[in-house]
């Protein structure tokens, strides 16, 4: 359909405006829960496992990476692949972290099946705690977006970033608790341009001792 310049860019403000606001809404979300469910992040013994699937694939994926960065140990696990060998990785020291908005993701499902046999602790991060993943989660973290942020209410665009600022909250929390400073993430991040900065200010550093 034919759009004028104007009527783009004020479809693309109203956008940001309406994600921004689902974004918002998480403040009045944080709740015991999240303090729970980050303390069992915090105790794993073993690694937190990230699945989801669809739009949550690259979310999980983004969250386990985060969590790593974060020192918290952490693993993004496929759910399709889990199904064909894969969940052999997980144990009985393991987190796994499910996300599905609905609860009802199938491969997701099966995986979390498979990590409950294994003895792995579930933390759901949903929509709609009364579904299947949050029935057969040990701690249920929500994340409810605003109504409407969704094209269609099915294409999870705002949504979805709104799962990721709930994450990216936990991380944050993760890495206060674990005391994780900027030397400790020098160690495990030596590449690139973040890497090349930090190694100069700390050559700064030593060099202002000397």
């Amino acid at each position: 359909m034919p759009m004028l310049p104007e009527e783009i860019q004020e479809l693309a403000r109203s956008t940001i405006t309406a994600e921004s606001s689902s974004v918002m809404g998480l403040i009045d979300q944080i709740d015991e829960t999240f303090v729970e469910v980050a303390h069992t992040l915090l105790n794993c013994q073993g690694h937190v496992l990230v699945a989801g699937s669809g739009t949550n694939n690259p979310v999980a994926a983004r969250f386990a990476h985060l969590l790593s960065c974060s020192g918290t140990p952490a693993l993004f696990i496929h759910p399709g692949d889990s199904q064909h060998g894969l969940s052999g990785a997980v144990t009985d020291k393991d987190v796994l972290v499910a996300i599905s908005k609905g609860g009802t993701t199938a491969e997701v499902n099966v995986l979390v099946e498979i990590a409950r046999k294994r003895g792995a602790t579930i933390v759901g991060i949903m929509e709609v705690p009364d579904s299947p993943l949050g029935q057969m989660s040990d701690l249920i973290l929500r994340v409810q977006p605003a109504a409407n942020v969704d094209p269609y209410g099915m294409i999870a665009t705002g949504s979805s970033l709104t799962t990721c600022a709930m994450t990216d909250a936990m991380c944050a929390v993760l890495l206060r608790l674990r005391g994780y400073t900027r030397e400790s993430f020098g160690e495990t991040h030596p590449g690139g341009a973040v890497g090349k900065k930090l190694e100069a200010e700390q050559t700064e550093e030593g060099a202002s001792f000397s």
